[in-house]
């Protein structure tokens, strides 16, 4: 690859990518392009990376209270 691709560059090399066709609002669209400051592609594969971590975040707190963890500071500390 001679030039710069920034599909490829958000993801790696290995990952199968898939040309989607989808039917968007287009102020939400051009919202979400003005806050990432990025393209249509890249706006919308940073979306799905939230709504991935959306949905780990909300695993992890529904460990909340589940999970015994108990740390000593000052053993960590030495």
């Amino acid at each position: 690859m001679t030039s710069f691709d920034p599909i490829l560059s958000l993801h790696d090399v290995s990952s199968k990518l898939r040309k989607i066709t989808v039917n968007v609002p287009a102020d939400a669209l051009e919202a979400a392009i003005r806050v990432t400051g990025k393209g249509i592609t890249p706006t919308i594969v940073e979306g799905l990376h939230e709504i991935e971590r959306r949905a780990k975040r909300s695993a992890l707190r529904a460990l909340r209270g589940k999970v015994r963890f108990e740390l000593d500071l000052g053993e960590t500390r030495r």
